[in-house]
């Protein structure tokens, strides 16, 4: 009796994302339209922000009250290798041409920025498990300051490279009967619910797990990591379904973006040590199956594969492997 209410508590709060999603991606699709900015911009900032406030919660949480801060290194590099498994999940759902072929050659600049902050964790990392200590202002480690200023680069070098497209989307007359007022207003509400239910659900996912007898287990971390990014699938699925391409995508590359960005955050509220110092070594692996997964979504962006076949693109299996095989090399681990 006890895990059907929980199922059906996590049931009505992924449909509150969902629906709630919709409106953020549409919302979202109309300021970009009214105000100029590129729906890259907008999916890999705004879009990308509110669909992983929830995993700067639940990080916030293990560093300051659980003091577990292999939990938060540990969801939020599980989180990307998911953003990057929804990436074939969206290519799947996607009717017409391979999806990465078909969105702007700014989402290659995000793909390839977004590697610099895992790249920059799994050093850290590697340092500490040889005995290395890198600098650090007071708690702070010095590779936790770089992952904060390579995502305000990022975010400052796309959108120069994306304003000069800014006349042709005010040349856009898609949604003329909303006025710019009403998206902020609409949009940023059902921005609050997301974050809201995204807080809600990791909480729920937890007590699911625990009443199907999975929270000890790896199955569990598996499940509690898919519960973590379901707002950024939900999200990106409704913006995919308005034809919102840019935001999808950009939606899934920001993410991982945001959420190394994260560990700049809980080093802040770690006060014991620099937080990439203490986490287990183990991580390392898992730096590189995301790593390893970006860099095929870089190629597959870069060649443009002209069609699918069983309307499936060459690199969604190749994605699904990667992800299982980090997921096989977690498990041994």
């Amino acid at each position: 009796m006890r895990e059907l209410w929980v199922l059906s508590k996590f049931i009505i709060c992924a449909s509150i994302i969902f629906f709630a999603g919709k409106r953020v991606a549409k919302y979202a699709d109309v300021i970009a339209e009214k105000t100029g900015f590129s729906r890259l911009w907008i999916g890999m900032v705004f879009v990308a922000a509110v669909t992983s406030l929830p995993e700067l919660f639940t990080g916030v949480g293990s560093v300051v009250f659980v003091d577990a801060p292999d939990l938060t290194v540990g969801n939020l590099l599980g989180a990307n290798s998911y953003n990057l498994l929804n990436i074939g999940l969206l290519d799947l759902l996607h009717r017409g041409g391979p999806l990465l072929s078909m969105i702007s050659s700014g989402q290659l600049i995000v793909a390839i920025f977004s590697i610099v902050p895992v790249i920059l964790a799994g050093v850290a990392i590697a340092l500490s498990e040889n005995g290395i200590s890198a600098w650090s202002i007071g708690n702070i480690g010095i590779f936790s300051i770089a992952i904060f200023v390579s995502y305000c680069i990022a975010t400052r070098v796309i959108y120069k490279f994306e304003k000069p497209k800014s006349k042709n989307l005010k040349a856009e007359t898609k949604y003329d009967a909303i006025p710019l007022k009403k998206a902020y207003t609409y949009g940023l509400t059902a921005a609050a619910i997301i974050i809201a239910s995204g807080v809600w659900l990791a909480y729920v996912g937890k007590d699911l797990s625990e009443a199907l007898r999975l929270s000890q287990s790896f199955t569990g971390n598996l499940f509690i990591g898919f519960v973590t990014t379901l707002p950024e699938i939900t999200v990106s699925i409704a913006a995919l379904f308005i034809g919102a391409k840019e935001i999808a995508v950009a939606n899934m590359l920001g993410s991982n973006l945001f959420n190394m960005t994260i560990v700049f955050a809980d080093d802040i509220l770690y006060q014991k040590a620099p937080i990439l110092q203490v986490v287990s070594p183990g991580h390392l692996r898992s730096a590189c199956m995301v790593i390893a997964m970006t860099v095929l979504v870089i190629v597959a962006m870069a060649t443009k594969p002209k069609r699918k076949f069983f309307n499936i693109s060459w690199y969604v299996p190749v994605l699904f492997i990667l992800f299982l095989l980090g997921a096989y090399m977690n498990f041994n681990r």
